[in-house]
């Protein structure tokens, strides 16, 4: 497995990591034996960076995480976690030192850790992005020793870009995929002049661009696939990367067609990894061959200017419209 460098962080991490927000919630049940198969299955394929965050099942993936951090102490994982999203109601006002101490302290509980590798703000309200106190309590759980770096996991490009501009943050994590292509634009450029890590989230457009889905796919009640297709429970960027369901299917048929012979998710996360200053990408897994195909990913070969262009042209034929402007 190829690693590079987690931007300010200072650690190497796996080109392909491992999201682990199916591990806790939303995204319909994976028990206990299941979940830990994934984990060890990433491990075994050597990923090396984990992330998940403090509400993924109010701390059950960061429990399981702990579990395996128990069970594998020689893995060399960095496991990134996130912070914020606790806060009720979630206010600029809610980001205090208090607060950050409370949160921070559970996750190292869960985790089974003194310190916390990497703490990432958790989409906060976007006021949160650009105050100075923010970043001064931040720093000092860095001096006290509870964590060892902080970023931002952001919806939209001009947050990432207010933060990528603050010195001491390590890490930035935004959804990138070939459906969600702004970032290419200032984002990446940004965070690379800064030495600030890109971490890739939603990928594989909550699963599109895994080209498995029809116009007749339906997910369980509790999957946000389902509940949070017009933005009811959270920002909608997060579920099918923003786009209306119908739109990726049809623009999905046209991304599998264009990958063979490769699968069309591994074509996909390729495209992510062939983007100068992304650190890592994030996909997720619910079973173990989920884990081997995504991995396999980093495998292949940097995509020829035959299938870049043609995944530019259904981006811009087909989903533009639907999510450039938005964030």
């Amino acid at each position: 497995m190829q690693t590079r460098q987690l931007g300010r962080a200072g650690r190497q991490v796996s080109v392909v990591g491992l999201g682990c927000w199916q591990l806790g919630a939303d995204w319909g049940d994976v028990d206990e034996s299941d979940a830990m198969a994934v984990l060890h299955a990433a491990v075994d394929d050597g990923v090396t960076f984990l992330d998940t965050a403090d509400v993924y099942g109010d701390g059950r993936s960061e429990t399981l995480i702990g579990r395996l951090l128990a069970e594998r102490p020689d893995a060399g994982l960095t496991v990134a976690t996130k912070m914020g999203r606790r806060a009720d109601p979630h206010v600029p006002e809610a980001f205090t030192i208090e607060a950050f101490r409370a949160w921070t302290d559970r996750s190292r509980r869960n985790l089974g850790v003194d310190r916390l590798d990497l703490v990432q703000l958790h989409c906060p309200p976007t006021p949160v992005l650009s105050d100075d106190r923010v970043y001064d309590a931040l720093d000092t759980l860095v001096d006290e020793g509870a964590i060892a770096a902080y970023g931002v996991s952001v919806e939209t490009c001009d947050e990432a870009l207010t933060a990528v501009a603050r010195p001491n943050v390590a890490t930035v994590q935004i959804i990138l995929n070939a459906f969600r292509r702004k970032p290419l634009e200032q984002v990446l450029p940004a965070a690379a002049a800064a030495g600030v890590g890109v971490i890739a989230r939603v990928p594989l457009a909550s699963g599109l661009l895994s080209g498995r889905y029809d116009e007749s796919t339906t997910f369980a009640p509790g999957d946000h696939r389902t509940y949070n297709r017009g933005g009811d429970a959270f920002d909608v960027g997060e579920t099918f990367a923003g786009v209306p369901f119908e739109v990726g299917v049809r623009a999905a048929r046209r991304v599998t067609a264009l990958a063979l012979p490769h699968p069309a998710a591994q074509v996909a996360l390729r495209w992510i990894l062939d983007q100068a200053g992304v650190s890592t990408v994030i996909p997720g897994a619910r079973n173990a061959a989920q884990v081997h195909g995504n991995v396999a990913a980093a495998t292949l070969d940097p995509l020829g200017d035959e299938v870049l262009d043609g995944l530019r042209d259904i981006y811009d034929e087909e989903i533009r419209e639907h999510v450039h402007s938005r964030w």
